[in-house]
């Protein structure tokens, strides 16, 4: 894995960038982004390839013919396929570990790998074909140019989740200058810098926490590994969203905004607003309205509430984990809506309320079981023993470079450009040269990182 990194980062992404900035055909470049894309993916996943190329077809299939006879037909068709290949390939050890939990049924596994990326390109196709029967978009009828779409390297096996209609026109027509170029690099820089220097050291941390037993926690090491991991998903998932839309925008594309500083937030639905926007989008546009919204009243609102909660917590994973983190958060959001005294609290009440409750979720989230995630949340409330046996994992993980680290972390979290200083346009230019020169020293930086064998995967890459 820190090879192929390497790779990408030395070779593959640099010489596409060079040929689509060399050839100025846009059909040239859009053929050079396909064959680029696939052959990205192909690199993780050379059978998978085959799956979501016949993926991508199907879907323009029931587009191209939506203009015609038997519309809901089509429609009903593309949601049965879509979510019949998510239930294939990421829900059948789920569906089959969870039936063999009755007694007298014994059901053999077949053990099918998961498709990288499959939630996020599946979630695009549907995306697609929606707005083709609703209306809100032409069909498309180049497959080559719904392929691209669906296909698209810097996005694809981790979004964030790009609707066809954000970016129809670019894929038509799109020119990149020296300056988009060079914004987009930095953006890309950064997120490499977020995943690489603070979520990998976070991750460490994280993962010598949750692999041990309960028995091993105490209440310090507990909140260090709770708090380590709310850290790591944030910057990791974050930093993969600034590579993409800064990738995206070095050829053109230009994605939105898939993070609002969440940890900011005074209440779960606001954080919901900011976290992972383009999935909480897509459940709100697809899901949501159609079930009818907020407009049949407190009770059917509330459920259409809680079944959004759920299918998000489903799509991020075949585990019971997912599906109560989901719920769990769906929980919270209910409670809000029927508790309005709640937001007359002070503003730093509310923000350790909403806090506290993002990191025990994130407990649930990252446990490989329910009933362990369960257990290392009452650690975390409950376990004051620190015998030295106990205290020796806490001391262990407190090193300089991990505090370093951590204290970049809760920075990172906030909106500090917000709070920067108004520059004339003299000293604009300084400041610009100096966060250019800051991304090199970061790129240097995170180059050397990866050399030295410090990558974790994206942890968005296994949904």
């Amino acid at each position: 894995m820190v090879f192929s990194s390497l790779v990408f980062l030395c070779i593959f992404f640099p010489v596409v960038f060079c040929l689509h900035s060399a050839v100025p055909s846009i059909k040239i470049k859009n053929i050079l982004l396909v064959l680029a894309s696939l052959i990205f993916y192909a690199f993780g996943e050379p059978v998978y390839v085959i799956l979501m190329v016949i993926s991508a077809f199907l879907n323009y299939l029931c587009a191209l013919f939506m203009g015609k006879a038997g519309r809901n037909a089509l429609l009903i068709g593309a949601v049965g396929i879509n979510i019949g290949i998510l239930c294939v390939f990421k829900y059948t050890g789920f569906i089959i570990t969870t039936m063999n939990g009755v007694p007298g049924v014994r059901i053999n596994d077949p053990q099918i790998s998961l498709p990288v990326g499959i939630s996020f390109f599946t979630f695009q196709a549907l995306s697609y074909v929606i707005d083709v029967y609703r209306g809100q978009v032409e069909v498309q009828r180049n497959f080559g140019k719904v392929l691209l779409y669906i296909s698209f390297f810097p996005q694809l096996i981790a979004g964030p989740i790009v609707k066809y209609r954000d970016i129809a026109l670019e894929i038509d027509s799109r020119s990149v200058n020296p300056r988009e170029a060079a914004l987009g690099l930095r953006r890309f820089i950064c997120g490499l810098a977020k995943k690489i220097l603070i979520a990998n050291t976070m991750a460490v941390t994280a993962d010598q926490v949750f692999r041990q037993g309960i028995d091993s926690l105490n209440i310090i090491s507990a909140w260090l590994g709770a708090i380590a991991y709310t850290m790591q998903i944030y910057f990791d998932f974050s930093g993969y969203s600034d590579m993409a839309i800064g990738l995206g925008r070095m050829f053109g594309f230009h994605f939105r905004e898939n993070f609002e500083h969440p940890y900011g937030s005074l209440t779960i639905k606001e954080f919901w607003r900011r976290w992972h926007i383009s999935l909480s989008s897509w459940f709100k546009e697809y899901v949501y309205i159609p079930l009818g919204g907020s407009r049949k009243g407190k009770v059917q609102t509330g459920l259409n509430k809680m079944i959004v909660f759920f299918l998000t917590g489903l799509w991020h994973g075949a585990n019971w984990t997912f599906v109560v983190w989901g719920l769990f958060h769906g929980a919270f959001s209910f409670f809000e809506e029927y508790v309005p005294s709640l937001k007359k609290l002070p503003s730093a009440l509310l923000h350790g309320y909403t806090m506290l409750t993002v990191t025990v979720g994130f407990v649930i989230f990252r446990a490989d079981t329910l009933g362990y995630g369960l257990l290392f949340i009452g650690k975390m409330f409950t376990g004051f023993e620190c015998s030295a046996a106990s205290m020796s994992l806490v001391w262990q993980q407190l090193t300089p470079y991990f505090l370093v680290m951590l204290s970049a972390a809760v920075i990172g979290c906030a909106p500090v450009c917000r709070v920067l200083p108004v520059f004339s346009d003299t000293k604009k230019h300084t400041v610009q040269l100096i966060l250019y020169l800051a991304a090199f020293a970061l790129l240097l930086w995170c180059i050397l990182r990866l050399s030295g064998g410090s990558y974790n995967p994206f942890i968005y890459f296994r949904f």
